[in-house]
């Protein structure tokens, strides 16, 4: 890091512990209507000084979620509606422009490595949809949580697993190419094992819909991740057709001439396209943005590298704020009544997720590489896909509550349990860690995440 930027990182962190101290006067001194600002502050200063630290940086969206977390609570009405437009609605389009960034990350390969792995695939995925909801209702039960509370508990373990999972696997020195088939199969699945989950569990607490979901769920996850693939075709192709001005031009207008055809032909449109019709304009519109900003940046500016994965970590790390902000903001009694309670039922949660994801692995003899994947994999949730259903489909901000939470908290533990991991390097037969593992890994996750 530069010497300029490692100063201002220093400067930043001192702002933090002063704001930080100011907080703990101005509650103890009773002046709490100053603690607000003073709370925020502190948060996104120390934020942006995780972002500039080489070991720290990781933790850096986990402080933002704080900080956006502790704006709502102190100040709701900024997260409710601008100039008369109600901020839940930017819930399920966030969402989809967060599955897009993860359909680029993937490719055909990544989908078609579940035949050169079957076993270790199979049983990560009846792990996934199998320890995680019993785990997430059993604790609602044992918390004795209102029933739009626990059905939110239960929708966090029916989600497939997230995206940050990737990465936590390369960090624990899991199997990074696993990790992301995993997530592929788990998503691809999530229509039908997601509402069936719900259906039969949650479905004892409130009433669930279970074509309603499924139809949900293929509108705000698989029709952008499809989306998201052909633009990673159009990014990281080295054929020459996607590398020609004249192409990209007319897929750039394609893609946005589909999104602005759809809109205007809403009326006229089978029910079936109807009920996807938000996740085509979202996925067709992004493809023309992302060929015409190739165009542009690659093609007529001659940069190189690759630049889209620089942004599109940054667009989901505010996208996933902003919906917890708007679902903290929008359930704040709520969350003021059963707060440490449901923090404490989510850790539980997410933990049984590591225990059993790993240990019922390790019953079944996996290696110990896969028994650290798979017990990521069954740990991390798609958080933000249980915020968008909630809200979405169940209609509840009480039951989006436990996504909000499990969000920055998975990224905590996983942090740290991948930390800890990494400090146990695995060992071959001859007693030394694998460097050539440790390399194919990075490669996997330049390559995949």
């Amino acid at each position: 890091m530069p010497d300029t930027l490692r100063t201002a990182s220093k400067y930043l962190a001192w702002i933090s512990l002063l704001l930080g101290v100011a907080v703990v006067g101005l509650l103890v001194t009773g002046h709490r209507a100053a603690v607000g600002p003073c709370a925020i502050g502190a948060f996104a200063c120390l934020a942006l000084f995780f972002m500039g630290h080489s070991f720290l940086k990781s933790f850096a969206f986990t402080v933002w979620v704080f900080a956006f977390v502790t704006a709502s609570m102190f100040y709701p009405d900024a997260f409710g509606k601008w100039f008369g437009y109600d901020l839940g609605k930017l819930i399920v389009p966030l969402i989809q422009i967060i599955m897009f960034g993860m359909g680029t990350t993937l490719s055909l390969a990544d989908f078609a490595r579940v035949f050169k792995m079957p076993w270790p695939v199979f049983i990560g995925m009846v792990l996934q949809f199998s320890v995680m909801p019993l785990a997430g209702y059993t604790v609602a039960k044992l918390f004795g949580f209102p029933p739009e509370i626990a059905a939110g508990i239960v929708l966090v373990g029916a989600c497939p697993g997230g995206v940050a999972s990737n990465l936590m696997a390369y960090l624990a020195g899991g199997d990074v190419a696993l990790s992301v088939t995993m997530t592929s199969c788990s998503t691809l699945l999530s229509p039908l094992m997601t509402p069936l989950m719900m259906k039969l569990l949650a479905g004892q607490l409130i009433k669930v819909q279970f074509v309603a979901m499924m139809l949900s769920i293929v509108n705000m996850i698989i029709v952008p991740v499809l989306a998201g693939l052909i633009a990673n075709r159009i990014l990281y192709s080295k054929s020459r057709w996607a590398n020609r001005k004249g192409l990209l031009s007319v897929l750039a207008a394609a893609g946005f001439g589909v999104a602005v055809l759809t809109i205007a032909l809403y009326s006229r449109l089978p029910d079936f396209i109807v009920s996807f019709r938000d996740g085509i304009i979202i996925g067709t519109a992004l493809i023309g943005a992302v060929a015409m900003t190739k165009l542009i940046v690659s093609l007529v500016l001659g940069r190189s590298g690759n630049w889209m994965d620089r942004v599109l970590p940054v667009v989901s790390m505010a996208g996933i704020c902003l919906i917890i902000a708007i679902i903290t903001a929008q359930s704040r009694e709520d969350l003021l009544t059963v707060g440490a309670l449901l923090i404490a039922a989510v850790i539980i949660h997410n933990s049984v997720g590591y225990i059993l994801g790993y240990w019922l692995s390790r019953l079944v003899r996996l290696d110990e590489r896969t028994c650290r994947t798979v017990a990521i994999e069954v740990g991390l949730q798609n958080g933000g896909m249980a915020s968008a259903l909630a809200v979405k489909v169940l209609g509840s901000n009480a039951a989006a509550l436990a996504p909000a939470i499990f969000g920055p908290w998975m990224n905590i533990s996983g942090s740290v349990l991948a930390t800890w991991w990494h400090g146990k390097p695995i060992k071959t037969a001859q007693g030394d860690p694998n460097p050539i593992g440790e390399a194919k890994q990075q490669g996997a996750l330049d390559g995949s995440t």
